[in-house]
């Protein structure tokens, strides 16, 4: 099956948090209490629950978001999210949905995958999409399960062989958040085309501790960056929710940022979502979260899901006011291989 690959366009995500975009700011982010039935066929409900971040992280859950955002926009679909705080709620954050009979519930993230895989077993009335979820097909058979799920490596092939071909110190890093399948796919896809575009780039790269919220600690992620940096590392790839956010931060801090230093976001063009790492922020690897999220709740919202695994597009973002000052025969070269990712001739060659 080919990969889709693409260049994207930026994305513009909706303020969140405000009455008007059926949005929560509270810590364990639960506005799931709602008159209205959502029992009834005339209304289509869809919930979302974050994985251990914030809906508004700029990044990963804010892309989930906006695609449930668009179902009501586009569907007329009553929309609401709950912020899981701690990993031991997912389950109970799931249910608040199920109670009221959603019709549709997203949940974010690698590490809710088996509660939602259980809450789809106990609850066939309601769709479930799996975002970054990969449904292990031989043992879940529940038809009302998607897994939404992404070619990584190849996002990070690209913006890692960009990388290779910026550094003029030979040292490129990366701050990761949980060392899982997802966000090792980023990394070594990253690797990996950094060593294609430049065989002696040395790519250091640091996972979070599983402690805490790998996924939700900003100030590790400048710490780990301000590490690298002083390292001689010039181009720092953040990958991981808040936690990359702070080290690309940190990076535009730097008195060097869009001259000498660089970062790369991740997820979603974070040109748009993170306007202070501009200074540094030659592009980002992207996921087409909102397109994959909003295209499964179409097919809900019909009847046409289908149970299994999904595979979301990916892309690396514009390079906005970067365009200029990447040297033409760089960018005709990333150019090149991103044709080449999207037409399946060139292989990442990441295993896991």
């Amino acid at each position: 099956m080919r990969s889709k690959f693409i260049v994207a366009a930026p994305i513009c995500i909706l303020a969140l948090g405000l009455a008007g975009c059926g949005g929560s700011t509270g810590g364990a982010g639960s506005n799931a209490t709602s008159d209205l039935d959502c029992s009834s066929p005339e209304t289509f409900c869809v919930g979302l629950v974050t994985d251990g971040g914030k809906v508004d992280d700029k990044s990963f859950n804010q892309a989930a978001w906006g695609g449930v955002q668009r179902a009501r926009d586009t569907l007329g679909a009553h929309v609401r999210y709950i912020e899981t705080t701690d990993a031991k709620d997912y389950t109970a954050n799931i249910k608040q949905f199920t109670d009221q009979k959603y019709d549709a519930v997203v949940t974010v993230g690698f590490l809710m995958t088996d509660p939602t895989a259980a809450a789809a077993a106990q609850n066939p009335g309601t769709k479930f999409i799996g975002v970054d979820e990969m449904i292990d097909t031989e043992k879940v058979k529940s038809p009302n399960l998607t897994g939404l799920t992404f070619p990584a490596d190849q996002a990070g092939y690209a913006v890692g062989y960009l990388a290779g071909l910026l550094t003029k110190t030979g040292k490129i890093g990366a701050i990761n958040g949980l060392e899982i399948p997802p966000v090792q796919k980023y990394f070594k896809g990253y690797e990996a085309g950094a060593k294609a575009s430049n065989p002696n780039v040395q790519v250091v790269g640091v996972y979070h501790p599983a402690s805490g919220q790998p996924f939700n600690d900003p100030v590790w992620g400048a710490g780990e960056a301000k590490k690298q940096l002083a390292q001689g590392v010039d181009v720092i790839f953040g990958i991981g929710s808040n936690t990359g956010n702070g080290a690309l931060n940190e990076v535009a801090k730097s008195s060097d940022a869009g001259t000498t230093r660089f970062c790369i976001g991740v997820d979603v063009d974070q040109w748009s979502t993170l306007p202070e790492a501009r200074p540094c922020m030659v592009t980002s690897a992207e996921k087409l979260i909102a397109d994959g999220v909003a295209e499964l709740l179409g097919q809900a919202e019909d009847g046409t899901m289908k149970s299994g695994n999904f595979m979301g597009k990916t892309g690396i973002s514009q390079f906005h006011d970067f365009d200029s000052k990447i040297p033409a025969e760089v960018k005709t070269k990333v150019e090149q291989v991103v044709k080449k990712l999207a037409d399946g001739s060139l292989q990442t060659n990441v295993v896991l």
